[in-house]
């Protein structure tokens, strides 16, 4: 998979957005603050969000950005699709090409990879990131990690 700076800085980015945005939009110049992340590479970030109606921007004096739609309809693999992040771990980039022009013997394994991630990342909500951020709260991959314990206790109950 190649999930490269690009994505995380949006994702992290739209975090801080949909924790900040109140009453008044938000600043990139805020959000660079906050994240510690280029105000150049944020215009360019958030260019590719708002064509994408992730987020809408607000001219003038107290300006900035805010969500375009709901946190809870915004997940994981859409905000980095956004940003034309590729998400492929196989070597050939799906064309299924990667051994003198042919598939190899291991691509179908990382092109299911490549299914569970984007399947995970399209589950993994913009809501759910925020709701991590609270004390005391547990993380989505804390979620999900109990979520698979659970899900394998049952499958083995069953065979049982």
């Amino acid at each position: 998979m190649r999930l490269t700076t690009k994505g995380r800085f949006a994702v992290t980015a739209m975090v801080d957005l949909a924790m900040n945005q109140g009453k008044h939009p938000v600043t990139l110049a805020a959000i660079s603050g906050r994240q510690k992340i280029s105000l150049s590479y944020l215009e360019q970030l958030f260019g590719k969000l708002r064509r994408r109606a992730l987020v809408e921007s607000v001219r003038g004096p107290g300006g900035g950005y805010r969500l375009a739609q709901d946190m809870a309809r915004v997940s994981v693999a859409d905000i980095i699709l956004a940003v034309d992040e590729t998400l492929d771990s196989t070597q050939c980039g799906g064309r299924e090409n990667c051994v003198d022009e042919k598939k190899c013997i291991t691509h179908n394994l990382w092109a299911n990879l490549n299914e569970h991630i984007f399947s995970y990342l399209g589950s993994v909500t913009l809501q759910q990131l925020v709701a991590d951020q609270a004390p005391g709260k547990a993380g989505v991959a804390q979620v999900h990690d109990m979520r698979e314990a659970l899900q394998r206790r049952e499958r083995t109950a069953i065979a049982i």
